[in-house]
């Protein structure tokens, strides 16, 4: 290619910059999640951090404080988790003290999670947490709730399910 012919190139690649682009960076719904995804987390590290938490740890504890004990294939499900990625995360909370792993006596293939004394104990602290969240982002909370209710329709279309 010669220069005038890469400057043509570069040229039609830069008329494609146009505000109606299907395929600028800026109108891509899976940019504009991922992104939103990693700064909310990222809100929410120095906030968990003292509770001894990573993100997707305290989503596992927000699942068990609903309801302990349940079977991994359950908070698999609830999570929307492989067991491949949760049986790290659920080593590391049973290191920690605040979940047991048990095989359940009625089916032994049912791997039972329980909250330990130590995990219902830190349920206290951890109702601290969605207002500190709210405050960070500083964004009114009926706005968030409008949002997560997009988003859960997002995710049901995603899924090929619909929303109850």
């Amino acid at each position: 290619m010669q220069s005038g012919e890469v400057r043509e190139a570069d040229d039609a690649i830069g008329d494609a910059g146009e505000l109606d682009d299907p395929l600028r960076l800026d109108r891509q719904v899976c940019f504009a999640l991922s992104v939103a995804a990693r700064s909310v987390v990222a809100l929410y590290r120095p906030v968990l951090e003292p509770m001894g938490l990573t993100h997707p740890q305290y989503l596992v504890m927000l699942a068990l404080w609903e309801r302990s004990p349940r079977s991994v294939k359950d908070l698999s499900a609830a999570l929307a988790l492989d067991p491949g990625t949760l049986s790290p995360l659920l080593k590391r909370l049973e290191a920690a003290g605040l979940i047991t792993r048990r095989r359940d006596p009625a089916d032994e293939r049912v791997l039972a999670v329980s909250l330990t004394a130590a995990g219902r104990q830190l349920r206290a602290e951890a109702e601290k947490v969605p207002p500190a969240i709210v405050a960070r982002l500083g964004m009114k909370v009926a706005d968030l709730e409008t949002m997560h209710a997009a988003l859960t329709t997002l995710i049901a279309a995603a899924r090929g399910t619909s929303v109850s």
